[in-house]
Order: structure tokens, then sequence, then C-alpha cells
């Protein structure tokens, strides 16, 4: 009976190696965002209060279209939502072509809008497929693996584009310095062509990756409850609005993707604003990432044998406002690591909040997880914020935006994630 009991279980190694594969490529996709930063600042000649419209531009997208991706979802199911979102990323890759070709940074910006497009359709259908495979008292633990996969790409991204597009940059920016204007835009389109090829070799990579969704096994699942999701006659009167603790995490996610890509995208800048040379500066974010891998390896050991997911979130938002903190106070290169130990302090938010916020949403799950990729807006927004304070303060002042948004994750992991959820809700995540 125990045999037939132990393979009667579930096993989702397949999907989840299918959906890691996914993290991988958008985490791959996201991160190079640290690199087109100080990359297109020298190839448009930028301000840095342009040169953060990249993230704006990139991440301003999940707020647009998150709740369209719902509806396709709705429509289409998680699978043949992801393999959409793939090709919608390949023809964002395309536009750099032009892009290049003309030294345009709009059409840079159109190209990440699109971009940006296709992974709030993929996020919005992997982020709760992973969420919903299993038991959920071990939901974190598997974000975390996919952690392991975004990250592991974040952290080699940066590597492999800034050698690439950085190289020589810094004796190109001295260069410059002594050109006249033909002589200058020679140069600035020389630099402008570097991004074609690894563009085109991503847009490939995305078009097959899509191609291999479409042709795979991988099952449509549901969140308990949501065959009931088009039914308006259900007669419990609950629509998305009865769910405070929904909403509650919806700005702690938005904040915390905000202090992410800060830690991650920013740093880069923050380093050159304070006198770093960009050739030591390109590599900021791959430490930052190191530092979230790290994280993430203690969650998938840790959750939910040794502490749980609110404990993780505790602890995380803890952690964040200590390192902001000693970033604000401390100058240089230390500045710089508390900056990058961030990822250390970053890594267990996302997957604890996912299933913190998702639980018992039942045939809201999509809707949810919908408003939850909304939250990466924050990404654009903060990231704009930091920059208008950092020009009027200083940017190393600027991080003290920082200290509330940790402050109101620390919140949410204490209080929120309980705020007027029905006391029949089984709270094993806690």
């Amino acid at each position: 009976m125990d045999q037939k009991l132990i393979n009667d279980k579930p096993n989702y190694t397949s999907q989840i190696v299918v959906i890691g594969i996914l993290f991988f490529i958008f985490g791959f996709v996201t991160w190079l965002n640290s690199t087109l930063i100080p990359y297109l600042q020298i190839a448009c000649q930028l301000q840095t209060t342009q040169a953060v419209l990249v993230t704006f531009a990139f991440y301003i997208s999940y707020a647009v279209m998150a709740f369209p991706s719902s509806w396709v979802l709705k429509r289409t199911g998680f699978k043949n939502g992801m393999m959409w979102g793939l090709v919608c990323m390949a023809i964002g890759a395309l536009i750099f072509i032009p892009a290049a070709e003309t030294r345009t940074f709009g059409m840079f910006l159109t190209g990440l809008f699109v971009i940006g497009t296709g992974l709030a359709l993929l996020q919005t259908a992997s982020n709760p497929y992973i969420t919903i495979l299993g038991p959920i008292e071990s939901a974190a633990k598997r974000m975390s693996v996919m952690g392991i996969c975004n990250k592991g790409a974040g952290a080699l991204a940066p590597l492999v584009m800034g050698a690439f597009l950085l190289k020589d940059s810094d004796a190109l920016v001295e260069r410059l310095k002594t050109l006249d204007v033909a002589q200058k835009a020679t140069e600035l389109d020389a630099l402008a062509s570097r991004v074609i090829v690894p563009y085109i070799i991503i847009a490939a990579v995305l078009l097959a990756l899509a191609l291999f969704i479409y042709f795979s096994s991988l099952p449509e699942i549901k969140a308990e409850g949501e065959e009931a999701e088009n039914n308006s006659n259900n007669g419990d009167g609950q629509t998305i609005f009865s769910f405070p603790y929904l909403w509650i995490g919806f700005v702690a996610l938005f904040l915390y993707v905000g202090v992410e890509v800060m830690a991650g995208d920013i740093i880069q800048i923050y380093g050159r604003a304070i006198g770093i040379p960009l050739s030591v500066a390109k590599h900021f974010t791959t430490y930052t990432m190191i530092g979230m891998l790290i994280g993430y390896l203690i969650g998938i050991v840790c959750i939910p044998k040794y502490f749980s997911q609110t404990t993780a979130l505790k602890g995380s938002a803890i952690l964040g406002l200590i390192f902001t903190l000693l970033a604000i106070f401390f100058s240089g290169y230390l500045s710089i690591l508390f900056i990058a130990l961030l990822g250390l302090a970053n890594a267990l938010v996302w997957p604890a909040m996912w299933p913190l916020t998702l639980h018992g949403l039942g045939r809201f799950t999509k809707s949810g997880s919908a408003l939850l990729i909304i939250s990466i807006a924050g990404g654009a927004i903060l990231p704009r914020v930091w920059a208008s304070v950092g020009a009027h303060f200083g940017y190393q002042q600027a991080f003290w935006i920082m200290v509330p948004c940790y402050i109101f994750i620390l919140y949410f992991a204490t209080f929120g994630y309980k705020a007027g959820m029905k006391s029949k809700i089984s709270l094993k995540t806690a």
C-alpha cells in the first residue's frame, strides 16, 4: 500500500524543467537592461535621467499589458499564452535592428516595450503556473528554483553582453571627446551596430523556444475553484476586491520590484556616478545576481523545512533595511558592496510573496496574477524617482527612497498577508 501511494504521488519534474527554461530566458533578457543602460548612454549620448528610460520603457509595459495578458490567458490557457509571449518578445528583439541602424533611442525604447509586453504575458502565465503546480506550502521553494534559473541568467547576461557591447568603452568615451562631429557620428554608429547580431540570436532562440512550447506535452492546470471563473451566477458575491491581502501584496510587490531593479540595474549607473570606471562597473550587476543566487539556494534548502515563507519574507525585509542604510552611510566600493548585497536580501521576497498573495483566490487566480504583474511597473517608476532625486541631492542619498519600501514589505510579511483572509482558509504558508 505504501509503495502504491509513493507511485501515485504526482511527479512535476518535466513541467518544472520547462518552466525553468522559460525563467532562464526572461532572466537573461530582463537583466540585459543593466548593460543596455550604459551602452545606450554612450551610443545615443544620453544624460542619466534619460538613460533610466530603458528600465521605464521595459517595466511600464507590465502595467499596460498585464490585464490584457490575463484576458488572453483565459482564452488560450497557460501553455499557449507562454508561446505567444515568446513570439512577442522575439518581435521586440528584432526591432533592435532598425533601432541600431538609425541609432534612434526612441526605437530602442519601442523594442524594449514590446519585449516587456511579451514578458508580461509570459510571466502572467508562468508565475501562477509554478505556484499552483504542487502543494502551496512548498510554492516558495519551487519559485526559488525558478529564481536560480532567472538570476543565473541574470548573472551571465552582463558578463556576456558587457564584454561584447561595452568592450573598450572607457577608451571610447575619452576618444569621443577629441573627435569632430562627423568622426564622432561614425564611431557612435559603429558602437550602435554591435547590438544587431546578439539580438538576432536572441530573437531566433525565442522563436525556437515558442515552437518547443507549442509542441510540448506541458499540461494545462487550474487553481482550485478556477473552473467557476466564467460562471457569473456563482452565488458567492465575491469579486477581486474581496481580497484585501491581494491589494496589499500588490503594493508590496510594486515596491519590491523597484528596489530589486535599483540593486540590479541602477548599480552600474551609481558606480559611474561615484567615479568608478565603466570597465569595472559593468560587472556590478553580476555581483548582485550572485547574491540573489545564494538567497535562492537558502530558500530551496530551508523552505518549508527550517522556516516558513513568511519568516523568509520578514528576514528579507530586515536585511534589505540594514544593507540600504549601510550603502547610504558608507562610501566608494563599500557602498557598492552593500547595494550588491541587496541581491541576497531580495532573493526570497518574490518567491514568498506570490504564494502568500495568490493563496485562496481560486477562480480569481488569473486576475490576481495579472494584478501582481502590473506591480512589476515598480521597476519603471522607482528608478526614475531615484534618478530625479539623485540629480538634486546626490545619487547616494537618493537610496533613502528604498527605506520605506522595505518597511512596507515587512508590514506585509507580518500583518498584511492576512488582511481580510477568511478564517476557514488554511494558512499553511504562514
